[in-house]
């Protein structure tokens, strides 16, 4: 069959690599894609919101399977559009509609959901612009630190932890009445800080059935120590020592299965994936948002532990057939370094050349901020670079081989975290 992702970072390379690995697939093309999925699919120059593009493209290419990397499109109702279409209809796509993506698309959308469906989460409430002057009193009540986030889509930038109540007050000011964060902070959720240790757990749904795929750990700001801004992610680990049996049992309890019923119930027939960020207090789990696709770099570490043809499981799923299909997944550990432009995630160049190093045993390189320059050469072309992911027996093996193989990468003002999984040794 012939297949098309959208998308253009370290997720979709990382799909690309594992979908030509089944004998299903005939023909890939990636749009837009890297450099990376450039050595394994065709890239469709084709931005991830160009619907009628995306549209000709998969009539073109006889595409029988799309699989939505990024949110965005997902939000704006992709997935409507094909099936808005008499001759898209029967083309099989991978990811929630419109409806189903609000869950990452509107944070307000979501505790709503959370409320109503009685899955643990930290208390909240939401402000608008006229209710500004309330909301600062509410902040002036609350204890310390405390959440407020953007509630629509703010590329992994739209979350503020406020130390204090002036902090808290000056930045839901610059949300609601200076839109920080454009129309994505038009509406605020302001939410309790829960202290514990987070992970990120991957639900893949067919609407009907559901997998739980191997769980991740991601490493969100760019310095070490987890210390500056956030970013869209500096590293991550699989899988993660505190999620044994008993932690696991509690996230499909408390949080999976309630979340299926409560989208059946609210009429959704969602078909993808569902990212549960979680926050592990005390030994409960808490969920602190839904995305409606897999993570990025957390994707990098989850399908290189899938022992089985990641095609298959996908078709099925988008098929409605998941409940016929199982998976292998290895007992060896993933971690993945990200690799970053200087002045990430502030303001930094492109058009670098970057070398790449020799091809490693039990190291893959995914390309996330990558393209070809006339030249030919790879360069930089975005904020993280590259994902170094390696395999190991253990956290430790796998962590010396991705931090060898992030340190051997040239370009002009590469960074990267060099602590990513000590905090789980």
């Amino acid at each position: 069959m012939n297949i098309l992702i959208v998308g253009s970072g370290g997720r979709e390379h990382a799909f690309a690599w594992k979908i030509v690995q089944s004998p299903l697939c005939q023909k890939l093309f990636v749009a837009p894609g890297n450099a990376g999925t450039a050595q394994l699919a065709t890239n469709l120059s084709i931005g991830v919101n160009d619907f009628e593009a995306i549209a000709a493209a998969v009539l073109e290419n006889s595409i029988s399977l799309v699989i939505v990397g990024p949110e965005e499109p997902l939000v704006r109702g992709i997935r409507d559009y094909f099936e808005s279409r008499e001759d898209l209809k029967k083309v099989l796509v991978l990811g929630p509609d419109s409806k189903g993506a609000q869950l990452e698309g509107s944070k307000d959308f979501s505790k709503n959901f959370m409320a109503k469906n009685q899955i643990p989460t930290a208390a909240s409430r939401t402000f608008v612009k006229e209710t500004l002057e309330e909301g600062l009193q509410y902040i002036a009540e609350q204890q310390f630190p405390l959440v407020l986030k953007a509630d629509g889509l703010a590329a992994g930038k739209g979350v503020i932890i406020a130390a204090n109540a002036e902090e808290a007050q000056s930045t839901l000011r610059e949300m609601l009445v200076d839109a920080k964060f454009g129309d994505a902070s038009h509406k605020v959720v302001i939410e309790e800080y829960l202290h514990g240790i987070e992970l990120s757990v991957f639900v893949l749904t067919d609407g009907e059935h559901y997998h739980i795929l191997p769980e991740a750990k991601d490493y969100k700001r760019i310095g070490e120590g987890d210390t500056g801004p956030n970013t869209g992610g500096m590293g991550a680990v699989s899988p993660v020592p505190f999620y044994d049996d008993a932690f696991q049992k509690k996230v499909e309890e408390r949080i999976v299965r309630p979340t299926m019923n409560g989208l059946k119930a609210e009429g959704i027939r969602y078909v993808g994936f569902i990212f549960i960020g979680l926050m592990n207090v005390k030994g409960d789990p808490y969920v602190i948002e839904y995305n409606c696709r897999m993570g990025d770099p957390e994707t990098e570490v989850v399908l290189p532990r899938i022992d089985s043809d990641l095609l298959v499981i996908l078709k099925a799923a988008a098929e409605g057939k998941l409940k016929y299909v199982n998976f292998a997944v290895s007992n060896k550990t993933a971690l993945t370094t990200v690799v970053v432009a200087g002045g990430y995630p502030g303001d930094y160049g492109k058009g670098d050349v970057i070398q790449v190093p020799e091809k490693q045993n039990y190291t893959t390189i995914f390309h996330a901020g990558t393209k070809h320059s006339e030249a030919g050469e790879v360069v930089t072309n975005g904020g993280r670079v590259l994902a170094v992911t390696a395999l190991g027996t253990s956290i430790t093996e796998a962590r010396q081989r991705s931090q060898t193989a992030a340190a051997a990468v040239q370009y002009e003002g590469k960074y990267f975290r060099r602590d990513i999984g000590l905090d789980l040794l």
